[in-house]
C-alpha cells in the first residue's frame, strides 16, 4: 500500500497527494495525518490536489474527514491546486467541503493560515486586562 507523504513546514503540515487514493490508502492518509497533527503541534494542514485530474466522492468525502478531523485536533485545514475540471465536478457531485477552505497554491495556503492565526490571536488579546498584558 502506498502512503502519502506529511512534510511539516514551520507549524504548517503538507500533505501533497501524487497517488490514486483508494480505500485503505485513505484511512493511512488520516491516521497518520491525526498521529502527526498531535506529535507536532501544527495548527494548520494543507493538501496539495494539485496532481489529481480527477475527483469522485470518495475522494471528497476523504477531503472533509481529514478536515473534520483535523479540526477536532485544533488544525485548519486548506485545499490547494484544485483544478477548474475538479471544482466542477466535486459541485456537480453535490460535496460542499465543510470547513474546508481553498486556496490557488501552497504559498497562498500558508498565507491563509498565517492570517487566520493572526486573527485568532487578535481576538484572545481582545478580552485581556490591559494591566496584566502591559510591559514593565
Amino acid at each position: 500500500m502506498e502512503r502519502v507523504p506529511i512534510l511539516k513546514i514551520g507549524d504548517i503540515l503538507l500533505v501533497s497527494i501524487q497517488v490514486d487514493m483508494s480505500d485503505q490508502t485513505a484511512i493511512a492518509l488520516q491516521e497518520d495525518l491525526a498521529e502527526r497533527i498531535v506529535a507536532t503541534g501544527c495548527h494548520g494542514v494543507i493538501i496539495d490536489i494539485t496532481a489529481l485530474d480527477i475527483v469522485d466522492s470518495f475522494v471528497g468525502r476523504m477531503l472533509s474527514t481529514i478536515a473534520s478531523i483535523s479540526r477536532v485536533l485544533d488544525a485548519e485545514t486548506v485545499v490547494v491546486g484544485m483544478r477548474p475540471a475538479v471544482a466542477i465536478t466535486l459541485v456537480e457531485l453535490g460535496l460542499s467541503l465543510n470547513g474546508i477552505r481553498t486556496a490557488l497554491n501552497v504559498e497562498r495556503g500558508m498565507e491563509l493560515i498565517a492570517a487566520n492565526r493572526d486573527d485568532q490571536y487578535d481576538e484572545h488579546d481582545e478580552g485581556l486586562d490591559p494591566e496584566l498584558t502591559a510591559s514593565p
